[in-house]
């Protein structure tokens, strides 16, 4: 029977969820006020932070296989952190175009890295047993901090200005350092950590064929892709037509709804831990798809400050059930393989694509039908997910 990891082990492994924050997110949500005050227009600022997306799009599948074939998983959340810091000090020592994108593809292989790291230390520790509570956990800190790292950068943004923000990134960043080598090395098993087998003698298989044969990662990774195409333009347009009808201040709007969601997705984690837990992750996933045509058809009808509430409590829900299940559900699905952290890094990848192009097509559809129908059509992207969910099911439902 394996014996439940020491607090020695787990609370610098909490403490590195908390302050990963500003390692997904970083300073980004503020690099383009930043520049715009001083000078830059806003084509220039697109493109510094565009090439910083395409550069985290193109490593992140390659860095969970690194992830993989590493011995030393650690080494995994210092160099993020390391970014981090030097996309903060980058961009505050500099305003020089290189300068600036060189910060922002700092930023975004720290964001490409740090996912599929905390996950490999999350398996080396607690084994695939132990993976899907450790992880719901992992995942209730990992909100909090964003809460507090959104709060904080709103109040000192406010109080002091935006350096306060960028040096407020740094230290997230430098204090995940100090917390992920307070983890003993010894803790983590290597073998478990990539989803490898008991006889570990065999070469893996080949990752191109994994990515590429492997039928409920191919699923899980498209309904996702769908859903992020739907989903993550809802909250920005949301917020631009509360502005433009005159109901919200701008950027009390933004950090509101930062706020209230990761508050939610705190107990959304837990919540989804203990159902997977008894279950599988098939309903949870399945769950979270729904909520975004529900989601879609609210901020259809309701606009302003009074439908903030409600709308980010169901996108809290939706992302926070995510947070657990899809993780699991890569980690279960490929255990022997030896290619989970590729897996992972692969899934976040398509995903990525569709929260990419996500504001795009919003932007314009709703440029040419109008905020109202452009909510629906976002939200019918859910249903997408859905369907493909339930005609698929026969090769995901035992994860």
């Amino acid at each position: 029977m394996t014996s439940r990891p020491s607090s020695s082990r787990l609370w610098p492994l909490y403490a590195v969820n908390f302050f990963m924050a500003d390692m997904q997110s970083g300073i980004g949500p503020f690099v383009g006020v930043f520049l715009q005050e001083r000078g830059w227009a806003s084509g220039l600022i697109g493109t510094a932070m565009t090439i910083g997306n395409i550069a985290g799009m193109l490593v992140t599948t390659p860095i969970g296989g690194f992830i993989d074939a590493s011995r030393n998983k650690r080494l995994w959340v210092v160099i993020p952190g390391i970014c981090v810091v030097a996309a903060s000090t980058i961009i505050l020592i500099s305003q020089n175009f290189w300068a600036v994108t060189f910060s922002q593809v700092a930023q975004s292989l720290a964001s490409a890295a740090i996912v599929p790291a905390v996950t490999g230390i999350t398996l080396g520790i607690a084994k695939q047993k132990g993976f899907n509570a450790l992880n719901g956990r992992n995942q209730a800190f990992n909100h909090a901090g964003n809460m507090v790292g959104a709060a904080l950068s709103g109040y000192l943004g406010y109080k002091f200005g935006y350096v306060a923000v960028f040096v407020l990134a740094a230290a997230f960043g430098a204090i995940a350092i100090a917390c992920v080598l307070m983890i003993p090395a010894k803790a983590i098993d290597d073998r478990a950590a990539r989803g490898g087998r008991e006889d570990d003698s065999k070469a893996p298989p080949d990752g191109m064929t994994v990515l590429l044969k492997h039928k409920p990662l191919l699923v899980l990774a498209l309904a996702l892709a769908l859903f992020h195409l739907g989903n993550a333009a809802i909250v920005p347009l949301y917020g631009l037509a509360a502005v433009a009808e005159g109901q919200a201040n701008g950027p009390s709007f933004v950090a509101t709804t930062v706020v209230i969601a990761q508050g939610v997705m705190v107990a959304t984690s837990l919540i989804a831990m203990h159902v997977a837990g008894k279950r599988n992750y098939w309903p949870v996933i399945m769950a979270s798809f729904l909520f975004l045509p529900i989601r879609g058809g609210l901020a259809f009808f309701v606009t302003g400050w009074w439908g903030v509430v409600p709308m980010q409590v169901l996108d809290g829900i939706g992302t926070g059930l995510q947070t657990v299940a899809v993780p699991g559900m890569v980690a279960r699905s490929l255990n022997g393989t030896g290619r989970i952290n590729l897996g992972q890094g692969a899934v976040i990848t398509v995903q990525g694509v569709g929260a990419s192009l996500s504001p795009a097509l919003g932007g314009w559809i709703a440029q040419w039908i109008g905020y109202g129908p452009t909510f629906l059509l976002l939200g019918g992207f859910g249903l997408a997910s859905m369907a493909l969910w339930l005609a698929f099911g026969a090769h995901v439902k035992k994860y």
